[in-house]
């Protein structure tokens, strides 16, 4: 990749900075989802809801670095 290439991607990044921000704060509520389901989940094995719960709960907490990342591919070079 030449230097104007490189000059690009550091925009995508600065883009997303405020999304991610916000993001960030979602994944927070991912991660109190994340342990009280797991809690639940020990305490009633047979609760199925639990284990999808868990699963969006890790979602939410990737939802920055997925933000960043497609705003990084978005910008053209």
């Amino acid at each position: 990749m030449t230097e104007e290439g490189r000059g690009c991607r550091p925009l995508g990044f600065l883009i997303g900075l405020p999304f991610a921000f916000i993001a960030l704060i979602i994944s927070l509520l991912g991660a109190i989802i994340w342990i009280l389901g797991t809690i639940i989940s020990c305490l009633c094995p047979c609760c199925c809801c639990c284990a999808g719960l868990a699963n969006f709960a890790v979602s939410l907490i990737k939802l920055p670095i997925s933000i960043i990342r497609w705003f990084i591919d978005q910008i053209p070079c």
